[in-house]
């Protein structure tokens, strides 16, 4: 049997994508699951489909920026499995631009979904998780929170945020808490959509021309959960076998 068999797991960003292929991957190994999304249509149809193939999960519509929203999301997992064993901080933008763009409202967003959403996501499970003596947050960070690259200042800052956040976290474990930074190069999702600089985004087409499908990293998710208690999987680093950067 998988270890991964009946943990109960929180899933940010999952109405698509990365989110999307970890949620059908973890019920089809047994994981009891919440979806969290802002599209509350994509959920209801991931859940259907999840159900028609046997699995277990339900969903909370869910904006990470809002931390009331993010507590809120907490409380039912709780109230419905009656506890948390997981935690996929997965939602992210990546409008990307140069800066003399002055893009704010862009960088604003950013900070609010890629940060301020991690950290939201940690503060609404930790308490239960420490109350359990046991837990594992993963968090979606890029290989942009590895090297900066021209037109993504703001974006690689914000992933090398979620990386400091991950190695502070494990740190702090205590010895209770599993930390997994997940760190995807060029993924076939909706994550380029978000560009609206036309010579940046032209850029990341042609790169993304070459991106692995979101099931890779959904593989490697699954990987770090389900390994026994006493192994935390800290950081693993998946790119398309002909990226460079």
């Amino acid at each position: 049997m998988s270890l991964i068999q009946n943990k109960v797991v929180i899933i940010t960003g999952a109405s698509s994508g990365l989110g999307e292929a970890t949620a059908k991957r973890l019920a089809a190994s047994g994981a009891k699951l919440m979806l969290a999304a802002r599209r509350e249509d994509r959920l209801k149809d991931l859940v259907a489909a999840i159900a028609k193939l046997g699995g277990t999960a339900t969903y909370q519509v869910t904006d990470v920026t809002d931390r009331s929203q993010v507590e809120a999301l907490a409380k039912e997992t709780l109230s419905t499995y009656s506890r948390i064993d997981v935690l996929i901080n997965n939602a992210g933008l990546m409008p990307l631009s140069p800066l003399d763009q002055v893009k704010v409202e862009e960088w604003d967003r950013m900070i609010d979904v890629n940060i301020k959403g991690v950290l939201y996501g940690i503060a609404a499970v930790l308490p239960i998780m420490r109350q359990q003596k046991s837990g594992h947050i993963i968090n979606l960070s890029s290989v942009a929170g590895h090297k900066v690259f021209p037109g993504s200042a703001v974006y690689c800052a914000t992933k090398y945020a979620v990386r400091a956040i991950s190695e502070g976290l494990r740190l702090e474990s205590n010895g209770e808490i599993r930390s997994t930074n997940i760190s995807p190069g060029a993924v076939a999702t909706e994550l380029t959509t978000t560009i609206t600089d036309k010579d940046t985004a032209a850029g990341i087409n042609q790169l993304y021309a070459i991106a692995i499908d979101a099931d890779a990293i959904a593989r490697a998710i699954a990987y770090a959960i389900e390994q026994p208690g006493d192994v935390d999987v800290n950081e693993i680093i998946i790119r398309p076998t002909r990226q460079e950067l």
